[in-house]
């Protein structure tokens, strides 16, 4: 009973070690802009940290936890994704969604990218999330997603370009308004 004891105490020192507030900061954040919702976002950080509690032992290297947790929590946000079955309604930012010289264009340059990214799949989502809010590279999105790096490049490739398509229609409606 001693020697569990002294296992789990080191399994919590080591968990408390590798998931602390900043790194489920940044979780939370990510699964709320991938779910577009602050209650989902909670949920399913919260379902990651619980899963990753019960799996650590399963861990192999301790060094490849960020992205062994990364993985977990995104499959639980693709699983709230999946039990919804409905597009995102809303998608939050950092707050630096650059500086412009008009507010009110940069308020409706927002509004049309926001607009746009709820067009996506989520599997585009995703990967346009990952690599220009979280600032992954190709390879780590792959790791991440569980996708090999080809099918994250054309993940991004045809968002990107669905993006464009989006931002350039709603470009034309701005312009014939004015």
């Amino acid at each position: 009973m001693r020697h569990r004891l002294a296992d789990e105490d080191a399994r919590a020192r080591a968990f408390a070690g590798m998931v602390d507030r900043h790194a489920l900061d940044a979780a939370y954040r990510y699964a709320t802009l991938i779910l577009g919702d602050p209650s989902d976002a909670e949920d399913a950080t919260h379902d990651a940290a619980l899963t990753a509690w019960r799996r650590f032992p399963e861990l192999r290297d301790p060094a490849r936890f960020d992205a062994w947790f990364g993985r977990i929590l995104v499959n639980s946000c693709r699983d709230r994704l999946r039990v919804r079955r409905r597009t995102v309604h809303e998608i939050l930012d950092d707050g630096n969604a650059g500086s412009t010289v008009d507010p009110s264009d940069a308020v409706a340059r927002r509004h049309a990218l926001v607009q746009a990214i709820r067009t996506l799949s989520a599997d585009h989502r995703e990967v346009v999330v990952l690599r220009f809010y979280a600032d992954l590279t190709v390879d780590q999105i792959a790791g991440r997603t569980g996708v090999g790096a080809g099918t994250v490049k054309s993940r991004l490739h045809y968002a990107l370009r669905d993006l464009r398509r989006a931002l350039g229609s709603e470009d034309e409606e701005m312009r014939d308004e004015r």
